[in-house]
């Protein structure tokens, strides 16, 4: 296969899909590669873990990105340059909302941009939103599939402690608030890379959604109601692998996007 050797992943043109999934954590990649017919090991260097296989005879890859927004931004960009235009982020969250449960998924239409990386891509007031194509897959995925879930905002951050031990900050006072603000706005999660990747999805022009497993929601421990944690990160890599399938189905030309 041809390959034009990018930078920090390590692989090109010719190794990649043009569907993407995106876990964080590179020893989910090859729980999720499982999912794909005949899955390969492609590359791996840094967070940067790389496996392509097919869907419905459709080239389709993971690559693992780590945590947070910085090395996000730098899978994604180096995936788009090697010819991926279609990308599923597949995490973890908290729950805010007391409406979200362990054991649900959220499919996260649009982000908090709580963080610093989407900065440098564009000005604050510019929304980090999810592709609605994308997203509308990934919602009817979850629901064939029997799961719980949501879809709705989240709040992406950088710091996982300042969520999580806010008064100890030297900044604590304006972490608390805006968690507050946060919960009277609804938002549904908290996680760390959703804003930066559909930021950065928006400059190069291609798509991106994010299906998220919640395994806690602190505020519903805060407020007395049952939340034991669940772990189990099958609900998301099942639902994004499904809307995989649904985007290859109803775009036809072997899973090329009509053009425009």
């Amino acid at each position: 296969m041809e390959s034009e050797g990018q930078y920090h992943i390590h692989c090109g043109r010719g190794e990649v899909g043009r569907f993407c999934v995106l876990p964080g954590d590179p020893g989910r990649s090859e729980k999720i590669a499982a999912f794909l017919d005949g899955a390969r090991f492609v590359a791996q260097n840094r967070e940067f873990r790389t496996y392509t296989g097919s869907l419905s005879g459709v080239p389709v890859t993971v690559t693992s990105t780590g945590i947070g927004g910085p090395s996000a931004a730098i899978a994604m960009e180096e995936l788009a340059a090697a010819g991926v235009d279609t990308f599923i982020r597949v995490g973890t969250c908290g729950g805010i909302d007391t409406s979200v449960r362990s054991g649900d998924v959220i499919v996260a239409t649009a982000a908090v941009r709580m963080e610093g990386t989407s900065r440098e891509y564009a000005p604050v007031e510019y929304p980090a939103a999810a592709d609605f194509g994308v997203t509308e897959a990934l919602v009817r995925a979850a629901g064939s599939l029997g799961l719980r879930w949501h879809a709705g905002v989240v709040q992406s951050k950088d710091s996982f402690y300042g969520q999580h031990s806010p008064e100890r900050m030297p900044v604590s006072r304006e972490l608390l608030d805006k968690w507050e603000a946060w919960k009277r706005l609804g938002v549904l999660g908290s996680e760390m890379e959703c804003a930066a990747l559909y930021t950065v999805a928006a400059s190069l022009r291609v798509r991106c959604g994010a299906v998220l497993n919640v395994i806690w929601n602190q505020e519903r421990k805060a407020a007395g109601l049952s939340d034991p944690d669940d772990f189990d990160t099958g609900r998301g890599i099942r639902a994004a692998v499904e809307a995989i399938r649904l985007l290859i189905t109803e775009e036809g030309n072997h899973g090329k996007k009509p053009e425009e």
